[in-house]
């Protein structure tokens, strides 16, 4: 399996660890692509780890992907 691969793997299912009837988006996985990419490297591809680091570094989400998450946590 490719690193991209793996990397969406990571961010289709835990990023936003939503419930199944409320998957994120193509869109919302992919505003977060990058900065998991920026931000979490070492942790890919274990899903959880990705997440993880992604919370932790909320603040220096890009706009889109903090408005993912957010958008996630409202539903």
């Amino acid at each position: 399996m490719t690193k991209f691969s793996l990397i969406a793997l990571a961010l289709g299912f835990t990023v936003l660890a939503v419930p199944a009837d409320a998957q994120p988006t193509p869109a919302q996985r992919q505003a977060c692509e990058q900065d998991a990419y920026r931000l979490c490297q070492d942790a890919i591809p274990d899903e959880q780890r990705v997440r993880q680091c992604l919370v932790r570094n909320m603040r220096r989400l890009t706009p889109a992907c903090r408005t993912a998450f957010h958008s996630k946590r409202r539903r």
